[in-house]
């Protein structure tokens, strides 16, 4: 396994994360537009997922490199970022009480196929490098991680949903994705104080 904390890890690990932010926002592009198209609120939820994976891996990108010190506080950050998936998404399960109208089930679940494809080449891209690189690298691979289990659910929800033709599959989803997102935060939360602390030796 590539040491991420060293300037060789550095050199590959760099191209890695650029091209797991590229492919999470092509597929933020088209999750996004299928959820509207058909009302899903997990599809909304994952959509953003997408986003803030993107946004997650460019800030690494520009974190690489950094002291053990700003590598924490920006590990903190992360933490924050990852949490607003999941306030989006309550607000829109507060908005989705008003219709209550089932999803497209096919639609939702050949987006979930894709969204889950997606993930999983996004985390063996990371896998090598979760562990040396701190709090930074080990939130890209845990978000990329957590999204692929969001994404079976997505998958079995489209199948639940066509059988019974029920909106309730699609927000439960909606809400175990929410809640994934506050465990990486406090996850990541968790490996960032260590780093902090790393940098901050008691005399």
């Amino acid at each position: 396994m590539t040491d991420a904390s060293t300037p060789a890890g550095h050199a590959t690990l760099r191209p890695v994360v650029l091209r797991v932010a590229g492919l999470n926002i092509a597929y933020f592009s088209i999750e996004i537009a299928v959820a509207l198209a058909i009302g899903s609120l997990a599809l909304i939820a994952d959509s953003l997922d997408f986003l803030e994976d993107a946004a997650l891996n460019l800030l690494i990108f520009a974190g690489i490199g950094w002291s053990l010190r700003n590598r924490a506080r920006l590990g903190m950050a992360l933490a924050g970022i990852l949490l607003l998936p999941a306030l989006a998404t309550a607000y829109a399960a507060w908005e989705k009480v008003s219709d209550m109208a089932p999803p497209a089930p096919l639609p939702l679940t050949l987006a979930g196929l894709g969204a889950l494809g997606v993930n999983l080449v996004c985390a063996m891209m990371l896998a090598r490098h979760r562990e040396g690189g701190g709090s930074l690298t080990r939130a890209a691979y845990l978000s990329a991680r957590n999204d692929a289990f969001a994404n079976l659910a997505i998958i079995g929800a489209g199948l639940v949903t066509a059988l019974t033709l029920s909106p309730w599959p699609d927000l439960v989803v909606a809400a175990g994705i929410a809640v994934l997102n506050a465990d990486s935060a406090v996850d990541i939360l968790k490996a960032a104080r260590a780093e902090w602390r790393a940098a901050h030796p008691v005399a």
